[in-house]
């Protein structure tokens, strides 16, 4: 059976990351969980089926313009369910896992598609959320078309010319201050960029507190931090106030690189866009150099 004006062929059942067997049988009402998959599903056409999105969903507007559910890691059951969704698409790091037990057991199809931050994760996310709508093949042709993207945006660097050693940060206020590291999209993409990711050389795995003491010793030539963060704590000005950060030779030379939230800690449609830039904005910033 194939659903009236969209295309998708259902029912099906799709085996999701967590090796759960889910049964979809409508995508008339969509909820993505998470501002990456909004806007997979949105780059695959079914936007008019979302109903809602969380906070972190702010591109494309379309998406941003939905009533919000609240943000992806704190969810609750209830103010989901109240949009009687058919089809619930989330990540890992949807939460809490209660939240989403209860929503399970209310009866609602929640599929977990894959969130590699790797060069191969943007396609993988892709291909499985198509799958839960119905439409593999077109999700082979739109992920095809952004891998072949990001392979041809990625700097293979020579290791015979010095490569800018790049903090990526996540901040917001004094409540979370951190360093990112190897686990998080900004690894991949700082080094695919041709640049050295000081937070996967200090030893951070997923992301840590900042450390004075570590960022001095580390001494990062670049910033590379998420803009709704940066306004947080007042902009370049309040960032480099923060533990060490303004002494470090990036501080002393404002070299700050600052994206969306959404580009840059996803892997989505959009990332060999955001590839070409981050190698295009760390030639130019380098180039600063004294």
């Amino acid at each position: 059976m194939t659903a009236v004006g969209i295309g998708a062929s259902l029912p099906s059942t799709v085996v999701d990351e967590t090796g759960a067997e889910i049964a979809v049988g409508s995508v008339e009402r969509i909820i993505p969980l998470d501002g990456d998959l909004a806007e997979v599903v949105f780059a695959l056409g079914f936007g008019q089926q979302v109903v809602a999105t969380d906070v972190s969903a702010t591109y494309p507007p379309a998406a941003d313009a939905l009533p919000k559910i609240g943000y992806q890691r704190d969810l609750a059951a209830e103010t989901i369910a109240a949009h009687a969704p058919t089809l619930l698409l989330a990540t890992d790091i949807a939460g809490p896992p209660e939240a989403l037990d209860d929503l399970r057991r209310l009866g609602y199809p929640l599929v977990i598609v894959p969130n590699e931050a790797t060069p191969d994760g943007a396609g993988r996310k892709i291909r499985a959320v198509a799958a839960a709508l119905g439409i593999p093949d077109k999700g082979e042709t739109l992920a095809a078309e952004v891998d072949a993207a990001i392979a041809a945006a990625a700097l293979r660097a020579d290791a015979d010319i010095a490569r800018p050693r790049v903090l990526a940060l996540y901040v917001r206020g004094a409540i979370a201050q951190l360093v990112l590291g190897q686990a998080s999209n900004t690894h991949w993409l700082i080094e695919a960029a041709g640049g050295v990711d000081v937070g996967a050389a200090m030893g951070v795995q997923d992301s840590a507190p900042i450390s004075a003491e570590a960022i001095l010793a580390a001494a990062p030539d670049v910033l590379l931090v998420p803009a709704a963060g940066l306004a947080t704590v007042g902009g370049i000005d309040g960032l480099l106030d923060i533990g060490g950060l303004g002494q470090t030779p990036a501080g002393l030379h404002r070299r700050v690189l600052v994206y969306d939230d959404q580009l840059l800690l996803g892997n989505g449609p959009r990332t060999a866009q955001l590839l070409a830039q981050l190698r295009d904005d760390l030639a130019t910033t380098w180039s600063r150099s004294p």
